[in-house]
């Protein structure tokens, strides 16, 4: 049965990409260049020399950290399209942190304090939703949105007020020590429950999870690993500091990343790589063709996952990611086969 499952997801993504480069071949033709030759030049610019490779690594990272984040949150039946507003408090705070850190500071204390940093304000965000939702039962799209403009106007509130140098919209850079070099749950008794909750949140509560409080935590860590793309957008970077607009769309982008990807860890490295191969090789084939090109060809990828993911189906047809018969028959097995085991664990 799983064999079947992987089979079918991993054709439904593979055709997702043929119809992009069928639909790319055909706007390339348009503009009277070879698609083969185009193809090449993206590849070869990206994957074809270490720098290009660098570039690709450098641009994956932060939509492998939002990818995983959509995708965690999906697992508890949750949909997280917060994550740009989760990753813009991670970076302010990552930036703030760095910033503030003596200059004699070892960066094995630096590091860490900064990523901390960002990950606690990234959960700190993702919490609100999540406790709206247990709490009220408020629908975690709608939340997650509107907390995007609001952390992002409350981020240029206190940068203007207190942390952006001044005639600027940025903040201080942080030591040297806290740099990184540019490269560019499944298991555990909570990953059980999480993703319980997500199959069907009326067999988790009669298995005995805690749903509400598993919503809650879903939500933070989804935040928590959004805020992470500070790790590459302010400690990674060449500029060093947080500023307004940086990595701007690379959480909206971490949706495409999870559903290429199918919500599994290595799907989404996969689907990381590949958007972020789209990116720097966009730079490339504009020589030949305009750089829309590659746009209109990640949007058509875009636009044939969710045409193929079962999860977007799922959802539409139940109104949530934990909705709908197909779930709820998968998830009663699921929870009726380790709700013991859970409630040990749990004791």
């Amino acid at each position: 049965m799983r064999r079947d499952l992987v089979k079918r997801e991993l054709t439904s993504a593979l055709i997702a990409l043929l119809v992009a480069m069928a639909v790319g071949s055909c706007l390339i033709l348009a503009f009277g260049e070879s698609p083969w030759n185009v193809y090449r030049l993206l590849v070869k610019s990206t994957w074809g020399h270490s720098y290009g490779v660098g570039q690709v690594l450098f641009r994956a990272t932060p939509l492998l950290f939002t990818g995983l984040a959509i995708a965690l949150a999906f697992h508890a039946g949750l949909f997280n399209i917060g994550a740009e507003g989760q990753m813009v408090a991670g970076g302010f705070a990552a930036a703030v942190v760095g910033s503030l850190l003596p200059a004699p500071t070892s960066f094995m204390v630096a590091i860490p304090l900064a990523l901390i940093a960002a990950m606690a304000a990234g959960a700190a965000i993702g919490v609100i939703p999540g406790w709206l939702k247990a709490r009220f039962g408020a629908h975690e799209v709608i939340n997650t949105i509107m907390l995007n403009f609001i952390v992002a106007a409350v981020v240029l509130w206190l940068g203007k007020e207190w942390f952006f140098l001044r005639g600027t919209t940025h903040t201080a850079e942080i030591v040297s020590t806290a740099t990184l070099p540019s490269l560019g749950l499944g298991r555990t008794r909570r990953g059980y429950q999480l993703r319980a909750v997500g199959h069907s949140v009326d067999a988790a509560k009669t298995a005995g999870i805690a749903v509400g409080r598993t919503w809650i935590v879903a939500m933070a860590l989804s935040g928590a690993l959004a805020g992470l793309v500070a790790a590459n957008s302010v400690l990674g970077s060449r500029l060093h500091y947080y500023e307004v607009g940086m990595s701007k769309g690379v959480g909206f982008m971490g949706i495409a990343v999870a559903l290429l990807g199918r919500n599994h860890p290595l799907g989404i490295i996969v689907a990381a790589l590949f958007f972020g191969t789209l990116e720097q090789g966009g730079f490339a084939v504009s020589a030949l063709v305009p750089r829309e090109v590659v746009e209109i060809l990640s949007a058509v990828v875009i636009l044939a996952v969710v045409a193929t993911s079962a999860e977007v189906r799922r959802m539409a047809r139940g109104g949530g990611a934990g909705a709908g018969a197909e779930a709820s028959a998968g998830a009663g097995a699921e929870v009726s086969a380790g709700a013991e085991a859970s409630a040990s664990a749990s004791a």
